[in-house]
């Protein structure tokens, strides 16, 4: 019969909340301490406010520990000191230093949101459905002081569908990411848990989202915008300023071209009615479907047009990006 693990569990967000939940309500393994990045300001009076993780914890009686990160000698030995058997940790946000990394019995284990070597680092759900990917999953990975490059333990698989969202494949990898954990606790706590190596040659990094890349820039492709746009939402959300207003971008699909004989300049209006409006970029045409103009909510087009249609008059050009 497995063994009941001592664990540590360390992360901030949503996603990793699910798991801590997850692992929790198995109520196999005792999660002695869980470690939290800082609290941070939210909301409009900027109010320091826990994360998800720390929620969980605190409503379970857990111990919350909020380094700033593990560089001093009395966090290390603070974590040492909790004599735990393994260290799970959710896209902690951090590489973690040697010491920690061999602190627990059976090391640190990271739930990693993409199919390793496939999209390393911070940003792996977005890229994924930015590339165009068909497939990603959950690899739940052996740490070592590199950036996601330790072994892989355990493998849970899932399509990217063709309407695909950050926000949507995120929820899909934490339903299959949450029984690859708590099965992978298993094997560990039994003995069972089989090591492979990732093939590093053939890793790609999926690098943290920048400012900058919300910007839509109309000289890329229908096809490569369409995709970013999807990859972004909920968060961080793409955008594009009309005449300086900035519109937040949702949802769109690539349009048929063939009505459209013209070649305008890249983010030229080049149709719009009550159901569409229709944009040229550097190839193709993009149907927005779902906008948020400031000071309201996110509405489809039919909405938008309601009140707002004098804005995006046919010929009218959404402004230049800086790229």
């Amino acid at each position: 019969m497995a063994k009941s693990l001592r664990l540590i569990f360390a992360r901030t967000p949503d996603f990793a909340a699910a798991h801590l939940k997850s692992i929790l309500e198995q109520g196999k393994h005792d999660v002695v301490a869980v470690y939290s990045q800082p609290d941070r300001p939210s909301g409009r009076g900027k109010k320091l406010t826990p994360g998800p993780v720390k929620m969980v914890a605190l409503e379970h009686q857990i111990p919350v520990f909020q380094p700033l990160n593990f560089k001093h000698i009395d966090d290390q030995q603070t974590l040492k000191e909790l004599d735990a058997d393994l260290m799970v940790v959710v896209a902690y946000g951090l590489l973690l230093p040697p010491v920690i990394l061999q602190a627990p019995k059976y090391g640190c284990i990271n739930v990693h949101a993409s199919l390793l070597p496939r999209w390393r680092g911070a940003a792996p759900i977005q890229r994924a459905i930015e590339a165009g990917d068909k497939e990603s999953g959950v690899v739940i990975m052996q740490m070592d002081k590199g950036l996601d490059t330790g072994d892989m333990l355990l493998t849970a698989r899932c399509d990217i569908s063709q309407g695909e969202t950050g926000g949507s494949l995120h929820d899909k990898l934490a339903a299959i990411g949450m029984p690859a954990l708590n099965r992978a606790l298993d094997l560990i706590a039994s003995n069972k848990i089989t090591a492979t190596a990732q093939q590093h040659d053939t890793s790609t990094y999926a690098a943290k989202i920048s400012k900058q890349e919300l910007a839509i820039d109309w000289r890329q492709s229908a096809t490569t915008i369409e995709r970013k746009i999807r990859a972004f939402n909920p968060f961080p959300t793409a955008y594009a300023s009309l005449n300086g207003t900035r519109i937040k971008i949702w949802l769109a699909d690539v349009a048929d071209s063939g009505p459209f004989t013209s070649t305008p300049a890249a983010g030229t209006i080049v149709y719009a009615d009550k159901q569409s409006i229709i944009v040229a970029c550097g190839e193709g045409h993009l149907a927005l479907q779902t906008i948020q103009i400031p000071g309201g909510k996110a509405l489809a087009i039919a909405a938008v047009m309601n009140s707002k249609a004098d804005l995006f008059t046919p010929g009218t050009r959404f402004d230049e990006s800086e790229h």
